[in-house]
């Protein structure tokens, strides 16, 4: 998938662990590990938001396109 999510990065740049953002997100634990592995399908506007929010971050910072093209070089 061309959408790569960089949670487990903010998440480890703002020494925040994945029960703490889940606490503070109110997302459960399990929602946000997949989020985290990047096997979500989608998101909702409302949790990026939370997340941006307590990360500090802007949603750039967590989502990152790579084309089929370059991921298929990088192998």
């Amino acid at each position: 998938m061309p959408i790569i999510v960089n949670l487990d990065v903010m998440m480890a740049k703002r020494k925040i662990s994945l029960n703490v953002l889940s606490e503070r997100v109110d997302l459960t634990l399990s929602n946000l590990s997949i989020l985290k592995t990047g096997k979500a399908k989608a998101i909702r506007f409302s949790t990026l938001d939370a997340i941006c929010k307590v990360l500090e971050c802007q949603p750039g910072d967590l989502l990152e396109y790579v084309s089929d093209e370059a991921q298929k070089s990088d192998r």
